[in-house]
């Protein structure tokens, strides 16, 4: 019995490290695609980005209604100040 209970306690430890290995790959694999989706989004971004500004140059699309769009979404001081929009003012 007791090379029995030795070859169970072995198995069971190489089932643990396999265990381990398997949790390590899958994370692994996450944050590739993670990293991978970031990626995208980014570069979707950017295109969209780049087709706005291009529209702007050609007219088709109103600086006044895209300084709007901005208004309204851009919060954080910073961001406005990157499209030469006034500081939010704070509510009381």
């Amino acid at each position: 019995m007791p090379k029995l209970d030795a070859q169970i306690s072995s198995l069971e430890e190489k089932l643990k490290a396999l265990k381990l290995k398997q949790q390590r790959s899958e994370a692994r694999r996450k944050a590739v695609e993670s990293k991978r989706e970031r990626k995208a989004d980014t570069r979707r971004k950017i295109l969209i980005g780049a087709i706005v500004v291009a529209k702007l140059d050609q007219k088709v699309l109103d600086e006044k209604l895209l300084r709007g769009w901005l208004d309204e979404a851009f919060t954080r001081d910073y961001d406005r100040a990157l499209f030469e929009l006034k500081p939010r003012v704070a509510a009381s």
